[in-house]
């Protein structure tokens, strides 16, 4: 059996012996702050649009209801504002990842271990709204991350979700959707952020 030297391996040890808090023999580990980032619904590609076939005006979201006539209330659009729906308890959900490629290794006092960034956020007519992210690994170790996500309405909180991703390898990105509420219930924003580690 070969005996290899490892420098490195008692480097470390002696680094995080210096970071050891006096007296207490206990190893302080120093990490950058959490941050949480926040999306609005991107603007579907297609207006929705209807030329009066008597008129020829077409009508779309940005004139409807500019003629001065008031509006009726079988006529009135629905106001996000009045809608009564409040968050209850927290949703978990086991959530897929997709690998697309490979970061750096800093994570340290002004880099965290795992962060989330580029969220955008998507509704599905009669399906779901949907957080899309993704996340780098920063360390050199693998975790399983949890991402918290709120959906909000008018500042109120209409769905409390939880992300529960699977391990990721250390280095590594991944993409990755969480759901919120059906897209019956209005949202006009979402706040994210890494809950573990």
């Amino acid at each position: 059996m070969i005996d290899r030297p490892r420098p490195l391996i008692a480097a470390s040890v002696v680094g995080l012996a210096a970071l050891a808090a006096p007296g207490t023999g206990e190893v302080a580990f120093a990490q950058a702050p959490r941050a949480q980032i926040n999306a609005t619904p991107q603007p579907m590609p297609d207006t929705p649009a209807f030329r009066d076939p008597r008129t020829g005006q077409v009508w779309t979201p940005a004139n409807v209801g500019e003629d001065g006539k008031p509006i009726g209330p079988n006529d009135a659009a629905f106001d996000p504002r009045s809608q009564q729906t409040v968050a209850r308890g927290v949703v978990d959900q086991t959530v897929p990842t997709h690998h697309v490629g490979a970061v750096p290794i800093t994570a340290g006092p002004t880099v965290p271990l795992v962060q989330i960034d580029n969220m955008t956020l998507h509704v599905t007519p009669g399906r779901r709204w949907r957080a899309i992210l993704y996340l780098d690994n920063n360390s050199a170790s693998t975790f399983s991350p949890v991402v918290a996500c709120e959906f909000n309405n008018g500042g109120r909180a209409v769905e409390r979700t939880r992300g529960l991703l699977p391990p990721t390898a250390g280095g590594e990105r991944v993409g990755f959707a969480i759901l919120g509420p059906r897209s019956q219930t209005f949202v006009d924003s979402v706040h994210c952020h890494v809950d573990s580690p």
